[in-house]
């Protein structure tokens, strides 16, 4: 089965699954003509290539493999976006993508015999070309946006006439023969091209050599250009492009160009004949303009795959009756006399678990984790039960919450909201005041929270004095709390646990509009620590638990080892800045991590642990008895068994251990279909594939308000960034990638006032430092070196019509030619330009306004 990898141009470049007795391969299939028309998830027909062709075989074959990686890279400088809505600057990431091991359990490389040595083995990588599709597997619809050559033309053409139309009023009447000149003038200038009586071979200055380069088809216009088809019946042959980076052009017939052009369209694939590049097509509907919010809430909850219709009637037959009362029952522990309370963000609907801790007789504290007691109206196989496992997990975006189960649960009836009665399936322990646990047991219980306390309101009451709290329920609950879970993080700590970070953010939101007015780093608290410490404890306490009752068929949650290479860049990024990643094991990362200090710099510790964390593939779920004990491990929490227990509202993974814990004490039987391990195989999978799609729904759900909220401020915003990357690569244009803590933007800055061939322009890859010399000296004027502090600007540029990208610019540092840095130069940079360097349409904010 064919699947596409995440890079850029995806679709030139995948892997094929093939069976090797019990295990699965992936082999390696890269260009278009080794792809040979196959699109992700096709079912094929492979040749593997020769074992000398395979990656790794040889040196040459692996600087193959670090040409066409260099390639890609060097296409992504130059192709607008992967997302035209929101090109450019991105959300920062918080960890790597899966790779092929971790997500499908599918080895991508095989031993076989050294060339060199025949005792030894190697390590090499498959190759292969697909010969024929035996299944298709073109998805029912595709989102994206046509464009057409001729509309860019037209735009260029009434840009050069506003432009001359606006310079005329400025400087008053002018002759027909003036203006004919001018706008020849105009026309030669926007092409990078020198009036006649100035052109010399030699002498082409830096901006207008700038001039010429963003003058430069994007990959988008080159393939528009090339297919697009005007036909004597009146019909156009245009080229469509799926937001899905994986998906290839896409041509399509239509009367409609005009009309269809700035829309988000939905499209379906027909065929892909031999003799065409890309695949034909026919027009579905339109979602709406591109750029709307709704329309692009719309789009990014299609492409995600994100489960969003209303549940169906016979999902809400299965809920209780409105005047459902909760009452005690036999079979529960009432606990309802315990201070319990629950300690969320603000606004928390969904409230999955609770809290309390209380002083026992003997001194030491009884500790309760109380979590909704789902599976008391979710039943196993029931319409609703179905339901929640295909969607599998609660997806949250900025401006709404798309539930796994319907509202009555989620927000009400499994809520445990402050002074209700709630069902809870409790862990309870016996713990000394130095957090030793002597004892713990699992109950189905009946709740009463006290109180449904914020974060912040929980930091108000650790920060009370001790003399202000001895008669507060509440503080003194909360106090004890806050005690054993510092000592319970310094001993996870102690055994390696990571402390790491993300570049969270969060918006306020109009109460009308629901459109941002502003962004705002994430504060934690204390607080925060004390809620995650405790859940953490009840997963892994029921992880053992369920293990131990059912140890081929538990749902666990591991996160694998990295592999050190990809934690080679940061280990050397961080190396020329004086500090040494020792990745050896967790414990010794985290202990180098917590070394890693710049006096008076605080976010560089912060931005060491947000690489770190994207040197790591995510956590997965799955069946215990597909993996051997050791590969159960998960290293980011230090842990050898982990699961999920404590958010039974909203992921389906939490569900199915509740039921597994229920048996494992004999409360309920175990479902029969969680005794199959095929059936726990596909349904881990479909969790893992739902888990990532809500997270990356969740990022781009950010990133389009993030360009909303730009894109109010015509003048963009000056902001301090962090350099994350240097590209010091030869031959290619000088540029470097920041992050801007304060909106948690990510973003390329290109120096595109400094040639890429420019002589005072010294790259340093060792350093990861850039550097330009002064002319006159001779010395180096200015550097840019990784994990340096700038300030940057951040504005918005129309593409295309409605369609914009965030662009990041340098505003300090200057480096470059001195004589090119003017504000009021003839186009308009001052130092470095952004992504809209790309696009060819590089005006700033300023002179946008003019015109």
């Amino acid at each position: 089965r064919a699947s596409s990898s995440g890079n850029f141009s995806a679709y030139e470049k995948c892997y094929v699954t093939i069976r090797r007795g019990d295990e699965r391969i992936a082999v390696s299939v890269i260009g278009l003509k080794d792809v040979n028309r196959a699109v992700d998830g096709d079912l094929v027909a492979l040749e593997l290539h020769p074992v000398t062709q395979w990656i790794g075989h040889e040196k040459d074959d692996e600087e193959k493999e670090d040409s066409l990686k260099k390639k890609d890279e060097e296409k992504k400088k130059k192709e607008q976006t992967t997302n035209d809505t929101s090109g450019g600057a991105t959300i920062a990431a918080d960890t790597a993508e899966p790779n092929i091991r971790d997500e499908d359990n599918v080895r991508d490389s095989v031993l076989v015999p050294s060339s060199t040595s025949s005792s030894s083995m190697t390590e090499l990588r498959p190759t292969g070309k697909v010969v024929g599709i035996v299944r298709r597997n073109f998805r029912k619809n595709y989102c994206g946006s046509i464009y057409t050559a001729v509309k860019t033309i037209t735009m260029n053409v009434e840009e050069n006439d506003a432009e001359l139309s606006k310079e005329e009023e400025e400087e008053g009447e002018v002759t027909q023969d003036s203006k004919a000149e001018k706008k020849k003038k105009k026309k030669q200038k926007k092409k990078g091209q020198k009036n006649d009586e100035n052109t010399t071979e030699d002498t082409t200055t830096p901006a207008q050599a700038r001039k010429q380069q963003q003058q430069q088809k994007t990959e988008r216009e080159k393939i528009t250009s090339e297919n697009e088809i005007e036909h004597p019946d009146g019909t156009t042959t245009c080229v469509f492009f799926a937001v899905d980076n994986r998906v290839p052009p896409i041509l399509i017939r239509t009367t409609q160009r005009d009309r269809l052009l700035g829309k988000r369209l939905l499209v379906a694939i027909d065929s892909w004949p031999a003799e065409s590049k890309y695949p034909l097509g026919h027009y579905v509907k339109t979602i709406g303009d591109a750029g709307k919010k709704d329309v692009e809430t719309e789009v990014l909850l299609h492409e995600h795959d994100i489960p969003c219709d209303p549940f169906p009637a016979k999902v809400l037959a299965c809920l209780p009756p409105d005047d459902y009362k909760i009452v005690k029952t036999p079979d529960r522990l009432d606990l309802r006399h315990l201070p319990v309370l629950s300690i969320d963000p603000p606004g928390c609907k969904d409230i999955d678990d609770a809290l309390h801790c209380t002083v026992l007789p003997n001194g030491n504290y009884q500790v309760g984790v109380h979590i909704a007691d789902v599976t008391n109206y979710v039943k196993a196989g029931t319409a609703i039960d179905l339901e929640a496992a295909k969607r599998s997990t609660s997806t949250y975006l900025v401006n709404k919450r798309l539930d796994m189960l319907p509202g009555l649960l989620t927000t009400d009836l499994c809520s445990l909201k402050g002074n209700v009665d709630r069902y809870a399936f409790s862990v309870l322990w016996e713990v000394t005041p130095e957090a030793d646990i002597i004892d713990v047991d699992f109950r189905k219980t009946i709740i009463h929270s006290i109180a449904a306390l914020t974060y912040q309101q929980a930091q108000g009451l650790i920060d009370q004095p001790e003399g202000d709290s001895t008669n507060d329920i509440q503080a003194g609950a909360v106090k004890r709390l806050a005690s054993l879970a510092r000592k319970f993080r310094a001993r996870r700590i102690g055994a390696g646990a990571l402390t790491l970070a993300s570049p969270e953010v969060k918006f306020v939101l109009d109460s009308e509009s629901l459109n941002p007015t502003d962004v705002q780093a994430y504060a934690l608290f204390e607080a925060n620590a004390l809620v995650e410490e405790f859940m953490l404890l009840a997963n892994v306490t029921v992880g053992k638990k369920i293990l131990r009752h059912y140890p081929t068929l538990s749902v666990l949650r591991r996160h694998p080892a990295p592999n050190r290479g990809m934690f080679d860049s940061l280990i050397s990024k961080a190396k020329c800045r004086g500090f040494a990643i020792d990745i050896e094991d967790s414990k010794r990362l985290a202990d180098s991590l917590d070394a890693a200090q710049i006096e008076g710099d605080a976010y560089f510790n912060k931005l060491l642990r947000i690489l770190s964390t994207r040197c790591m593939s995510p956590a997965q779920y799955f069946c215990s008895g597909e993996y051997k004990p050791t590969d159960w491990h998960h290293y980011g929490l230090a842990a050898p068994v982990y699961t999920h227990f404590t958010s039974p509202i909203r992921r389906y993974a939490d569900v199915c251990v509740h039921r597994l814990l229920a048996a494992a004490i004999g409360v309920d039987p175990l479902p029969v279909h969680l005794s199959s391990k095929s059936y726990l195989h596909d349904l881990a999978a479909n969790m893992n594939r739902r888990h990532r799609a809500a997270q990356l729904a969740g990022r781009a759900s950010v990133q389009l308000h993030t360009l909303i909220f730009f894109s109010g401020d015509n003048s963009g915003k000056e902001e301090d960034a962090y350099i994350l990357d240097v590209d010091t690569s030869e031959g290619v244009e000088p540029s470097f990638t920041v992050i801007v803590p304060r909106y948690g933007i990510e973003g390329r800055v290109r120096l595109s006032n400094i040639s890429a061939n420019d002589a005072n322009l010294v790259r340093e890859p060792e350093l990861h430092r850039i550097s330009y010399k002064d002319d006159a000296t001779g010395k180096v004027a200015t550097s840019i070196q990784v994990f340096e502090k700038v300030r940057v600007k951040i504005w918005v540029n129309i593409v295309q019509e409605n369609q914009k990208e965030l662009v990041v610019d340098l505003v300090e540092p200057k480096i470059g030619p001195t004589q090119e840095v003017s504000a009021s130069s003839d186009d308009g940079e001052l130092t470095g330009k952004g992504d809209a360097n790309r696009t060819g349409q590089n005006t700033p904010p300023s002179k946008k306004r003019k015109k």
